[in-house]
């Protein structure tokens, strides 16, 4: 597409999405394209060592890609979607080769100023700074489309009908930058659930993921005392019980190292219970002194905040998706990210058209 017919709003815009390593962040980009509507193509990332330099450093260059910067040839796209630090630098790149007509909406965070970037979309534990091009939802993007969590359940029902119900999901994330899920906490979540189970007479379809340490979800099995299905994850599992779970379980217990697995819970409807335990470094207050330079740093990404995600537990209550018996319904925020994306493709002043979305949904700050 030209630039003047992308900038005319006359052809549909063409999209490239920036794949990383991160499932969740891969997800979630995989579905703000799809509910665009525009023709895209992806694009999968791998990095060498210099990645680890910092983003301010790295600037606009992709000399951090492993071997894929051959794929990232023209015609350029009108729109980049890329998520998290390591992709930020290449998105960059593309927008300078295509003669800054590209387009770049970042998720996540991007750890450099945000003003690179046409839109960032953001949620609470990642902290990202106040900017007028920076969008915060309550929610993670991805979810599990109804559909597949139909025929999901279609196919576990007759397999799971042994066990009495109601059926309580226990949905398991693991060790991460900010958690250790350890052997101590995997006692305390199977007390947890077998007493949510004994309180209601029901059973537990319980999950562990990707993170859940192999120990960890040793102890987890072995402490369940009450009536349960125990899937231990597998990389590349045609078989795996997690998308049935969210569409048969009448509640949820969900650990509170992850923003998906609440996000992916709530958005059934059901009733959501977090469980938390410390993180290994909590996010701590700095002396007023200190928060001004401390900002700067943040702001233009030569330091990297812990992720808040107490911050985001916090959200989830505030919108009452979470502990509680009557979960409200989960605000539509893929409609606002759309919206806001598309504005950038308006004929007139598209940075300020998406800002004044970002500023009238009260998420930009």
């Amino acid at each position: 597409m030209s630039a003047e017919a992308s900038e005319a709003g006359a052809e549909t815009p063409h999209v490239w999405v920036l794949l990383g390593e991160g499932a969740g962040g891969n997800a979630q980009m995989i579905a703000l394209a799809e509910a665009l509507g525009w023709p895209y193509e992806t694009r999968q990332l791998s990095w060498n060592v210099l990645n680890h330099l910092p983003n301010p450093v790295i600037g606009a260059h992709a000399f951090t890609l492993d071997r894929d910067a051959a794929t990232l040839q023209p015609p350029w796209p009108d729109l980049v979607i890329a998520a998290s630090r390591r992709a930020a630098p290449v998105a960059r790149w593309i927008k300078a080769r295509s003669g800054n007509r590209t387009r770049l909406v970042h998720l996540l965070h991007t750890q450099m100023n945000p003003r690179y970037f046409d839109l960032v979309v953001t949620s609470a534990q990642f902290r990202v700074p106040t900017a007028p091009n920076v969008l915060r939802t309550t929610l993670p993007l991805n979810v599990v489309e109804p559909a597949t969590r139909e025929a999901a359940a279609c196919a576990w029902r007759p397999r799971l009908s042994h066990l009495p119900g109601p059926w309580i999901g226990v949905l398991v994330g693991g060790t991460s930058s900010s958690h250790r899920f350890d052997a101590t906490t995997a006692r305390a979540l199977a007390e947890r659930a077998n007493a949510m189970a004994q309180a209601t007479g029901g059973s537990l379809l319980v999950t562990t993921s990707r993170r859940t340490p192999c120990e960890a979800a040793d102890v987890l099995a072995a402490g369940l005392t009450v009536p349960h299905y125990f899937h231990a994850w597998r990389a590349d599992d045609p078989d795996n019980p997690y998308p049935a779970f969210l569409a048969l379980c009448a509640r949820f217990l969900v650990t509170g190292d992850s923003a998906s697995l609440p996000a992916e819970a709530a958005a059934t409807g059901a009733p959501v219970t977090l469980f938390e335990w410390p993180s290994i470094r909590p996010p701590r207050s700095l002396p007023a002194m200190v928060k001004p330079i401390h900002r700067a740093l943040v702001y233009n990404g030569w330091y990297k905040p812990r992720r808040d995600f107490a911050a985001f537990h916090a959200g989830l209550r505030d919108a009452g998706l979470v502990d509680t018996e009557s979960p409200a319904t989960p605000p539509d925020d893929m409609a606002r990210v759309v919206s806001a994306v598309r504005a950038l493709f308006e004929r007139d002043r598209p940075m300020d058209s998406a800002a004044a979305i970002c500023q009238s949904t009260g998420h930009s700050s």
